[in-house]
């Protein structure tokens, strides 16, 4: 299709890094634009109900906006970032306004929405802990452009933290990758995660410093090559051992934050009964392990194997919690499990989904602790939670992903 181009005068914000405009009676969905704006606009997709288009000249440019600091960015370059255009205020208050449009649409809440910085980053840049790249045949490393597969090869990453950089893995080229994935934590371990290209072996390069290096076999499996590939973690006092690319939040002031916010939220007295739900390596059931006290009990459920090892090896001192691998849909019935003080989730971007919610709601818990990274899907599940007697009580959200239009809520339902 030949690229056209359209003026556009553009409006709101909508979910995904988009600001939605109108041509000819049809709805464009516009990247590289904030609300307010005069653009000239590429069209790069076409549907009978709508396009998609990257502003591409500025005509009468919003007061928010900003020189991109990475030179990587732009339209038809790397997709990591949606918003490096706008100021960090700015960047909030789209986010805001995204999970308060999600709210009343799919879950008929009105409410004003708060999106509160983290920690960690002041400028947005330099937070981001695990950083996946795309390779070339080559061995080249970048990022793949938005919705293509098309690689941008770069040779630095502004939002990659700087003990990520120090690795220095877009300096060299990786012969045999398909992608390589480079983690830094919190206590100064680094792992180099490569995944091979079908039926080839990968040469791994002299690195600028010393890191692990494991191959991934698929499905969230990983040999280490070089050391032992197990990283460490710090959240509040306690430490957690995560192994190979083993989930853990990216933005380096996110896991205590959202420990906070959980606990506060959760409220978890002595003698409690706690479900934590896709609890990963443990960090809320520790949380919530040490508020029940040992006369109380947390059960975590993970589908996850290595995170199942993990969470096990980080509550070791808490014989009150108690973490078994399973998917939630069909676990909860295979443990008995048939009630719950409170209970804590945190799925992944996909939501609970329908089944799931009718089991949480089914425990009767009086308060139900929402973790997501995804505000349609969560709007979706408060609705059908809803629908069985628990009410948005309260609700934050977290700037845990500064340049990107992604958001971290917490959200606190009650029963009716």
């Amino acid at each position: 299709m030949e690229q056209a181009s359209l003026e556009l005068t553009v409006g709101p914000v909508a979910h995904g890094g988009w600001c939605v405009a109108r041509h000819d009676g049809r709805v464009v969905f516009v990247r590289h634009a904030l609300p307010g704006e005069r653009v000239i606009a590429h069209v790069t997709e076409e549907t009978t109900r709508f396009l998609r288009a990257d502003a591409v000249e500025i005509l009468d440019p919003s007061p928010d906006r900003v020189i991109p600091p990475c030179p990587f960015a732009g339209p038809g370059r790397c997709g990591g970032c949606d918003w490096q255009h706008a100021t960090l205020e700015a960047q909030r208050r789209l986010k805001a306004q995204v999970v308060a449009e999600q709210l009343q649409r799919l879950a008929g809440i009105e409410r004003e929405v708060v999106v509160e910085e983290v920690p960690g980053a002041e400028d947005g840049l330099g937070w981001r802990t695990r950083v996946q790249f795309a390779a070339l045949p080559s061995g080249e490393l970048g990022f793949r452009r938005h919705r293509s597969h098309a690689i941008e090869v770069v040779d630095a990453c502004l939002i990659a933290h700087p003990e990520v950089e120090a690795v220095a893995a877009e300096e060299h080229t990786w012969p045999g990758a398909s992608g390589i994935e480079v983690i830094a934590s919190s206590q100064g371990d680094r792992a180099v995660v490569v995944k091979p290209r079908p039926r080839r072996s990968v040469t791994v390069p002299d690195l600028e410093v010393p890191a692990s290096v494991l191959l991934d076999q698929g499905k969230g499996r990983t040999v280490p090559r070089r050391g032992s590939g197990v990283l460490h973690e710090q959240a509040g006092e306690r430490r957690f051992r995560v192994a190979g690319s083993g989930f853990w939040q990216v933005h380096p002031g996110a896991a205590e934050t959202l420990l906070d916010a959980v606990l506060a939220y959760a409220a978890p007295e002595p003698g409690e009964w706690a479900l934590d739900l896709y609890c990963g390596v443990g960090l809320f059931a520790a949380g919530l392990a040490e508020a029940v006290g040992p006369e109380g009990a947390v059960f975590g459920l993970e589908s996850e194997e290595s995170a199942v090892r993990d969470a096990r090896a980080n509550l070791r001192d808490l014989p009150q919690a108690r973490v078994e691998r399973g998917r939630v849909e069909d676990a909860l019935d295979r443990f008995e499990i048939e009630r719950a003080d409170l209970v804590v989730v945190d799925p992944p971007r996909a939501g609970l989904g329908r089944e799931v919610v009718t089991r949480v709601a089914s425990l009767e818990a009086l308060r139900i602790v929402y973790v997501s990274c995804d505000p349609a899907t969560l709007a979706r599940d408060l609705a059908w939670l809803a629908e069985r007697g628990y009410t948005l009580a309260d609700l934050r959200a977290f700037d845990a992903f500064p340049m990107t239009h992604h958001v971290e809520c917490v959200a606190l339902l009650v029963r009716a």
